[in-house]
């Protein structure tokens, strides 16, 4: 009986060690100015979008969280953007610290952990399935800083 808690001790250990290597990941470089302007991510779970840069503008329509707007500029802390390429889209104003103004991309290959901080010992936030697309707000050495539906985390960068 003993032998077989101790193999079981073993092949669980083993199995954890297993699952600690490299995560894979590809990130995607920012792409740059495009024809309207530059291609940007809603960070926030709502984002309103409106006729003038001032709260009390009239609202042209809501964003959500994920959703991509063209900014093709920016004026006192506010993004003039335009929903698509469409010459008939929606355009409007949008405040500026609710976007990520042509960030980076971090997409998985596989299960990869978010960490509270840039440390693998913190505490896990998520644990994200392959294929998974986030805006990269900020890099700390091998440490990257991901959006995550309103809130951050840390993932691995190697």
């Amino acid at each position: 009986m003993k032998r077989f808690a101790w193999l079981t001790v073993v092949l669980a250990l083993i199995l954890a060690l297993g699952s600690i290597g490299a995560v894979r990941a590809e990130i995607i470089r920012p792409y740059g100015e495009g024809q309207i302007g530059l291609i940007s991510v809603v960070l926030c779970e709502e984002l309103t979008l409106r006729k003038k840069p001032d709260t009390g503008a009239k609202t042209v329509m809501k964003l959500e969280y994920g959703d991509r707007v063209i900014v093709d500029r920016q004026e006192d802390g506010w993004a003039h953007c335009f929903t698509s390429d469409e010459e008939d889209s929606p355009e409007g104003w949008v405040n500026a610290d609710y976007i990520a103004v042509d960030p980076a991309w971090y997409v998985t290959e596989g299960r990869t952990p978010v960490y509270a901080w840039d440390d693998a010992h913190a505490p896990k936030v998520a644990l994200l399935n392959g294929d998974t697309t986030l805006p990269i707000l900020a890099q700390e050495g091998n440490w990257l800083l991901v959006s995550l539906r309103g809130a951050v985390g840390w993932v691995r960068a190697d």
